[in-house]
């Protein structure tokens, strides 16, 4: 089976919300505690500039596996060059190289649309989640002590980034 990464329609919400819920309900990729709706998910893609886009995983027979997506970093128009990223990655196929794929692609698209700068939150506890962004080159910046509540305890937040040029004055 081979796999593909395009961009993605409105015709990709409903595998984007089940592969997001899965994300929500293990408790190791978002604080996020409540399942989203389609309707949400509707929301949310609709909502998004052309800067930042949203891609799909999908194997040949055009089943959506993971998805991607390069998100405003601060509404400052000084972080303008600097995108936040999300990854998600159905549950069944985690650990088999799309996680790589759909990085690698996401990183090509944040050059495309101009980005200078990558930066992503992560839990302590999703070490494969932090083995793909270093082997994808982000390095750890710190760590968010107590930074959010998931299921009534404070939870750690480690900070990482990717710089896409290395040209940008000091």
């Amino acid at each position: 089976m081979s796999y593909s990464v395009r961009e993605a329609s409105l015709e990709d919400i409903q595998a984007i919300t089940v592969i997001y819920n899965q994300g929500i309900e293990d408790r190791i990729a978002t604080l996020e505690s409540c399942p989203k709706k389609e309707t949400d998910m509707i929301d949310w893609f609709s909502k998004r500039d052309e800067a930042h886009k949203v891609l799909v995983i999908e194997d040949d027979n055009g089943n959506v596996w993971g998805w991607a997506s390069l998100n405003p970093f601060n509404s400052r128009c000084c972080y303008n060059g600097v995108v936040d990223i999300s990854i998600y990655i159905e549950r069944s196929m985690r650990g088999k190289g799309l996680g790589k794929i759909l990085i690698n692609a996401l990183i090509e698209t944040a050059r495309k649309q101009g980005f200078h700068k990558l930066v992503l939150s992560t839990f302590k506890i999703n070490e494969a989640g932090q083995r793909l962004y270093k082997s994808a080159g982000f390095r750890e910046v710190g760590t968010y002590i107590n930074q959010g509540i998931l299921d009534g305890k404070w939870v750690d937040v480690t900070i990482m980034e990717k710089l896409l040029v290395n040209d940008f004055p000091n």
